[in-house]
């Protein structure tokens, strides 16, 4: 939309002549599952060719994250003596291809200037403030707050030099949108046409002035949504930062704060609305109360045509059913026809000269849209013919079985959806190596009940062995990796993200502890409880469960001895801890003389892609442990 808005009527002409400043930026280093930098000093030409795409936005500035970036953009002439620059998305690393708009500082209308800070843009490297060069006036804004995954050379903004270009610049941007939006109206009409009757048909062109909502992309794998609850009614006052409903995605049930004032005039998508595709409308507002009725009234009108079109080809298939004439039927297709009490006029026949035969009457069947055969007075048999009473007894086997086998369709949510999809990839793709080793669980059981009874510090067993995990993968870094696809090699990870398997109603949901081996077993235990409530709740954030770099599920709480987990990609590592067992075995004593003894084992089972994980890398993580396991306390220093 805000490309087609800047598509503008009166530009006439460019000049030529544009001032170029050199943008020196410096980064750190940091790497994760999700993407690897450098450290590097980026210098860009002085020819100003620093976005992806063709762009005239000029820049200085540090990039770190308390710097400030200017710009200047292009200014345009019209045949009315106006002037107005377009402000652009710019390139700020070398990596970037997109950024996000996190805060304007200005509003439309506001006065600039030159030093002024226009507005922050969070990049893949930190988050910048952006500042005026030229002094003017804050015309339009094109690309709001909180929009995400703006690519590099769109157009954000609009200033000007004089306040009286302002409304003209708004008036030509509006009258343009007009245009652009009667086009892909027509479009989507004709579109809806072809979509089922629950989709609701929506004609802008008939609307009075309005903003229509679609389906947001909440995480970077949703393509589809499903509508959890409408925390506002139709009709509703909504003000900047009200939630309008609560959207469950492919990772946690999420909620949808609106960015501008107005009224919900109408709800498209009502509550409960499985499978919404990312971009689909799901409910219109409208800045004056008045222009609500009109709303509904139009969407309601426009809705109604998609269902009586589809009404259309059912009476048509119905003529067609009757006007179907069969020549011959096969002898396995009578069968079939009486044993299922079947009218074979209603059948379509597929063979040669209109023979039906066995496969047609199967697909008929299958279909569910087979009616039975009206008995009449002519063919009416006697009870005690043998034919009617095979089909009798052939009618009260089928009733029986359908009895035998009932059952109940239990709906999927959006995050078990995901996961079966995402745990077949996993198998498909990723090589698995298990190894499976036993440890003794008495010093850890011992560490925490001393931690209870000396301090009042309540730790589950859980809690301990993440720090243990956390430990070992720092003492070998290169258990703490993953595989990138793309350069087909191993990547090492600066920190220990270590993320825990909780178990909810909706799926299974892997929120995170970060860098877990520099935190105290304490201070893990209160932020694995914490998580572990938001996640049940569904209220965790995103930056809370994407990422990690390695994963622990654990089910010593079952009557479960071992199991082998799958990886959860990009991750490289899953940790499956099964519950801990009395077992006899040897002990060596003060006195250097084994003798029979009760003690605690527990078997961990450790998932690794062997593209990462050799014998080496996996024999020496597991000897880490090991060795964590059996001296616990020096995990305390």
């Amino acid at each position: 939309m805000a490309l087609s808005r800047l598509r503008h009527p009166l530009i006439s002409r460019v000049p030529s002549l544009l001032k170029a400043r050199v943008l020196s930026c410096s980064y750190t280093t940091r790497r994760s599952p999700y993407g690897t930098s450098t450290s590097a000093n980026f210098i860009p030409g002085l020819d100003g060719n620093l976005s992806r795409s063709p762009s005239f936005s000029m820049l200085t500035g540090v990039c770190d994250s308390s710097s400030k970036l200017r710009w200047i953009g292009v200014k345009y002439f019209s045949s009315a003596d106006s002037s107005h620059v377009i402000l652009q998305m710019p390139a700020l690393s070398p990596t970037m291809n997109q950024g996000n708009i996190a805060k304007w500082r200005k509003k439309e209308g506001d006065k600039i200037e030159v030093g002024d800070v226009l507005c922050e843009i969070e990049t893949d490297k930190a988050t910048l403030e952006f500042e005026s060069l030229e002094e003017g006036f804050l015309a339009k804004i094109l690309v709001p707050e909180g929009s995400k995954d703006v690519p590099v050379g769109q157009p954000i903004a609009i200033t000007v030099e004089d306040p009286d270009d302002i409304q003209n610049v708004s008036a030509s941007l509006a009258s343009e949108a007009r245009v652009k939006e009667k086009k892909p109206t027509n479009q989507a009409v004709i579109n809806e046409d072809t979509k089922s009757e629950s989709t609701t048909n929506i004609n802008t062109s008939e609307l009075p002035p309005h903003v229509l909502l679609e389906m947001p992309a909440l995480s970077p794998t949703m393509n589809q949504g499903n509508i959890a609850k409408w925390r506002k009614k139709e009709g509703d006052k909504i003000e900047v930062g009200d939630i309008l409903c609560e959207i469950e995605t492919d990772k946690a049930t999420l909620e949808f704060e609106t960015l501008e004032e107005g009224y919900l005039a109408k709800i498209v998508a009502p509550e409960g609305s499985k499978d919404v595709a990312v971009g689909q409308p799901i409910a219109i507002t409208v800045e004056d109360a008045s222009y609500i009725e009109a709303v509904k009234n139009s969407v309601i009108s426009g809705s109604g045509s998609p269902q009586e079109k589809t009404a259309q080809p059912a009476a048509g298939s119905e003529v067609t059913a009757q006007k179907t004439n069969v020549n011959r039927i096969s002898p396995a297709a009578k069968l079939l026809i009486a044993e299922y009490g079947l009218d074979a006029s209603t059948l379509k026949a597929s063979g040669p000269y209109g023979t039906l035969l066995k496969g047609d009457v199967l697909s008929a069947i299958k279909s569910g849209k087979t009616p039975p055969k009206t008995a009449s007075s002519k063919e009416k048999p006697s009870p005690s013919h043998p034919s009617h009473q095979q089909v009798a007894v052939s009618q009260e086997s089928r009733s029986d079985l359908k009895q035998s086998d009932a059952f109940e369709d239990f709906p999927n949510s959006q995050i078990r959806k995901v996961i079966a999809k995402r745990l077949l990839e996993s198998k498909q793709s990723t090589p698995h190596l298990y190894l499976t080793s036993d440890v003794i669980l008495d010093p850890l059981l011992s560490l925490r009940k001393d931690l209870k009874e000396q301090y009042g510090v309540k730790v589950s067993v859980n809690d301990i062995v993440i720090k243990v995990v956390a430990s070992a993968l720092r003492n070998v870094p290169e258990a703490n990796a993953y595989w990138d696809v793309e350069k087909g090699e191993v990547v090492l990870c600066d920190s220990v993200d270590i993320s825990i398997a909780v178990a909810t109603e909706k799926g299974l949901l892997t929120p995170i502890v970060g860098n877990a081996d520099h935190k105290t077993i304490s201070s893990i235990s209160s932020e694995v409880k914490e998580l572990a409530e938001r996640a049940r709740a569904g209220k965790l954030l995103p930056h809370e469960f994407q990422g990690g770099t390695f994963s622990i599920s654990n089910l010593g709480m079952f009557p479960v001895d071992r199991f082998c987990a799958i990886i959860n990609p990009p991750q490289a590592c899953i940790l499956a801890v099964g519950r801990g067992n009395k077992v006899v075995e040897p002990v060596t004593g003060t006195d250097g003389i084994e003798r029979p003894a009760v003690v605690n084992k527990m078997s961990l089972t450790l998932s690794a892609d062997h593209r990462v994980f050799d014998g080496k890398v996996g024999g020496a993580f597991l000897s880490a442990l090991q060795s964590n396991f059996s001296d616990i306390r020096r995990l305390l220093l």
